[in-house]
């Protein structure tokens, strides 16, 4: 669906983990005639920058990853980038946020993650929300997800979203999961996935004034 007065249309998802949040922005897209950014970011951060995509995957989301580069070996980067002043977290940071505000510039997208609810803040027709879900359904789609026990999805759980918060805050100055940080935050648990989706679209159109 996409709206009658051609409204170019940005939606920035941050999901906990086994939350649901990657298929419900998918679900998303689709309903809007969105292009959808998740890891695609990160291939387009490397091409506008000309650092290896491998680096970005690496850095991905989290902070302090710059302290560990220099174990990494030369290929990761090329023309000899490594040895410059232009290489550090704060840089490839940027060069993410330089790939999110081109996309966004031209064309209507569903961003996951990446802090793009900041990096397009002075963005006009956005709307920035996070999906949780029960503890319990989370750990669920972590067992089933990597083939774990539940103590190991809770150990998965609590890492991740420990690099995530901490990315988010650092990079943003607001609170990963608060809800003064967006504009929707809803739990999937409740409508599930099709009815989270259907929920977040409805709010969508009432908040851009869609058609």
């Amino acid at each position: 669906m996409e709206s009658k007065n051609n409204k170019t249309i940005i939606i920035n998802v941050g999901r906990q983990l086994g939350s649901g949040g990657l298929i419900i922005a998918k679900m998303l897209a689709k309903d809007f005639g969105c292009e959808m950014y998740d890891k695609e970011l990160l291939n387009l951060a490397a091409k506008e920058s000309g650092f290896s995509e491998k680096l970005f995957e690496q850095s991905d989301e989290r902070k302090g990853f710059f302290r560990s580069l220099f174990h990494l070996h030369a290929p990761f980067v090329g023309d000899n980038n490594f040895y410059t002043n232009k290489l550090s977290q704060e840089s490839l940071f940027q060069f993410q946020s330089d790939a999110i505000r081109k996309a966004a510039a031209e064309h209507s997208c569903v961003f996951v993650g990446r802090c793009a609810d900041y990096v397009l803040r002075d963005f006009p027709d956005t709307v920035s929300v996070f999906i949780t879900a029960d503890l319990e359904e989370r750990i669920h789609n972590i067992c089933r997800r990597h083939n774990c026990d539940e103590r190991e999805a809770r150990k998965i759980i609590a890492t991740q979203e420990g690099s995530r918060a901490s990315y988010y805050n650092y990079y943003t100055g607001k609170v990963w999961g608060h809800s003064a940080s967006y504009d929707l935050c809803i739990n999937s648990s409740i409508l599930g996935m099709e009815g989270t989706a259907a929920f977040i679209k409805e709010f969508v159109k009432k908040k851009l004034k869609l058609d």
